[in-house]
């Protein structure tokens, strides 16, 4: 059954059109996600979907008494409100009056919510969007609208959501970011691109092949309208007369043919001339934290945490929503002091803090954006030129290559959707020219295609990347390394998201074979036996206590090297020289940090087996 129709619709933003001519239908049961780049429409749809916008011309139809739940990009309540009150407004009903108080909860406490009667004015962006979302999912609806449901989701919630949305046996229409979600819950991808609504029923990984095999089918299409054109073109010039019908005809088909427009290519974000260039040289110290705690409200939230950031470092930090992450980002920026330990931070060392939230109002740090402010003028205040591969090149230039035309470089930041503040922030940290970046959830409201091309700047960028992300699919692309929030402890994984998935279930086996040692008659001890017993070999052992001194002098003779073959520009012999030991350094140098890694990995094996030991 078709639940909403939406047919021929045209819409306009200011002078530039959204929609023109576009239709669109959900139907019973299906999972629809909504994808395109930042600024094409996608929240404007959702909007139409559900009847607070109306198109300039067309029609969007809804089913006769289907109810529509809604959850917008940025909810709003009222701020005196408290949570509980929040979470139930709107969706009290004759039928629920009993139990609605103790749904909504239940559903909180999914959330990661359990202070009923908080304020929610006094919650942070985060927190609301979570109330929001329990408002949206507490009650019967025919149809879930839903504007970015991931953003602020920890990965257990995550989770959570993914099931629910599965089970759902209402439509689904949603607008996300998070890749392996889409893909999960899907089962039909709309795609927004130049005006025109695509609809492919699959998911998101058939969504990929099938659109490559379109923009194949257009790009083969336009091929044989040039060839045609160029046939026609030269019948033109050999001075044909229109006297005839079928002269005429001719002619016609000619202008037909070159007034057609061939496929338009989507503007994208350039990054590849600045991914090595927009940094500052880094020098043998980096950033070192030492024994950090740090607490709030006699909360401990981070407890000795010790950890050197090696140059090239990926690191991604995860957790529950509130266990300390962005104050650990905070405390390492030098933005917050730690209540114990020290940060040493390189005289060379310039961090770029990318901020999970961007605000209004004055005082709120980095992130601040002024509404009345001008685009360009945001961007000019961190720097008027930067230095690329490409020589010097402009904010205005910049802000170019970051989807800014000029004529919205001159409009205001209170104008901007969220997506193109997230950007424009973005664009903002590598004005500064860091050799370390600190992401904090650095994918809300980023669209896929500006998220997968950051991915690839991150891949060249020439320093240290930190990530605090609950983005699956992000973890998985970026990080080498992870951290992750365990009950204020701090504790180490290498590899991605799903190699840390994999080793909790790991651990996860052992622990349940432990509890299981009275009730099958094996002894802890066999369990135990059955692994096999790791332990550092005499010569890995003093290797592992002398690697980091081995690696910080082949990085101090790499730098002594590039200062020398400056010194020698013009001495060609010399040059040549120098640039061979150069390149056996760095080679070594990898091959110390590949073996660092692995001996850091089996460490922290073998102190798992000592921690299991001791709690036998």
């Amino acid at each position: 059954m078709n639940l909403i129709n939406v047919e021929n619709i045209t819409k306009y933003y200011t002078d530039t059109p959204l929609f023109e001519d576009a239709s669109f239908t959900v139907d019973e049961m299906e999972k629809v996600g909504v994808i395109g780049i930042n600024g094409t429409g996608k929240t404007t749809l959702l909007r139409m979907l559900i009847g607070v916008e109306t198109p300039d011309q067309g029609t969007v139809t809804r089913a006769n008494n289907i109810v529509i739940r809604y959850l917008p990009q940025t909810p709003d309540f009222q701020k005196d409100a408290t949570v509980l009150e929040a979470v139930m407004e709107g969706n009290r009903t004759h039928d629920n009056e009993w139990s609605l108080e103790s749904d909504a909860k239940a559903m909180l406490q999914k959330l990661g919510i359990s202070e009923y009667g908080q304020k929610v004015g006094t919650m942070s962006g985060g927190q609301r969007k979570r109330i929001a979302l329990a408002n949206t999912l507490l009650s019967k609806a025919d149809v879930l609208v839903l504007d970015e449901p991931t953003n602020h989701l920890d990965s257990s919630m995550a989770d959570w959501l993914e099931e629910y949305l599965k089970n759902f046996r209402g439509a689904l229409v949603m607008v996300t970011h998070d890749r392996y979600f889409l893909d999960s819950v899907s089962n039909r991808i709309v795609e927004i691109d130049k005006g025109k609504i695509y609809s492919y029923q699959t998911n998101y990984t058939g969504f990929l092949e099938l659109k490559a095999q379109r923009e194949d089918m257009e790009l083969a299409t336009e091929r044989k309208r040039q060839s045609i054109l160029r046939v026609e073109i030269e019948w033109m010039k050999r001075g044909a007369r229109a006297r005839s019908t079928k002269q005429k005809a001719h002619i016609q088909r000619y202008e037909n043919l070159a007034a057609q427009k061939g496929p338009q290519q989507d503007a994208q974000l350039d990054l590849s001339s600045v991914a090595n260039a927009i940094s500052t040289r880094m020098g043998k110290t980096t950033v070192e934290l030492r024994h950090i705690t740090k607490g709030y409200g006699g909360k401990e939230l981070i407890r000795d945490f010790s950890y050197i950031f090696l140059k090239n470092d990926r690191i991604g930090f995860i957790g529950e929503n509130g266990c300390g992450k962005s104050t650990l980002m905070r405390v390492l920026c030098g933005m917050e002091q730690p209540d114990a330990g020290e940060v040493i931070t390189g005289q060379t060392i310039k961090i770029g803090y990318y901020a999970q939230e961007i605000r209004n109002d004055e005082g709120a740090g980095l992130a601040y954006m002024k509404p009345d402010m001008r685009v360009i003028d945001y961007i000019r205040n961190t720097a008027e030129y930067v230095q690329t591969v490409d020589g010097s090149v402009s904010a205005s230039v910049m802000l170019e290559r970051f989807l800014f035309p000029p004529e919205k470089q001159y409009g205001l930041l209170g104008k901007l959707s969220g997506g193109e503040r997230r950007r424009l922030n973005l664009l903002r940290v590598l004005m500064e020219a860091p050799n370390v970046l600190v992401l904090d959830e650095p994918t809300n409201d980023l669209d896929i295609q500006t998220l997968t091309i950051l991915e690839d700047y991150l891949d060249h960028f020439d320093g240290i990347v930190v990530a605090v992300s609950h983005d699956r699919y992000f973890l998985d692309r970026v990080v080498r390394r992870i951290f992750a929030f365990q009950n204020g402890t701090i504790r180490q994984y290498e590899g991605g998201f799903t190699d840390y998935q994999a080793r909790l279930q790991e651990e996860e086996g052992v622990k349940n074979a432990v509890q299981a040692e009275g009730k099958s008659g094996v002894s802890l001890k066999t369990v135990k036996n059955r692994q096999e017993k790791l332990k550092f070999s005499y010569k890995e052992q003093r290797e592992y206590e002398s690697i980091e001194d081995e690696i910080a002098a082949l990085e101090e003779k790499i730098e002594k090297l590039e200062n020398t073959m400056a010194e020698n520009a013009s001495d060609f012999v010399k040059l040549n020289e120098l640039a061979k030991d150069k390149e056996g350094a760095e080679k070594l140098l990898e091959e110390k940090m590949e073996r660092w890694m692995y001996l850091q990995e089996l460490a922290e094996k073998i102190a798992g087996q000592i921690t299991d030991g001791n709690k036998m």
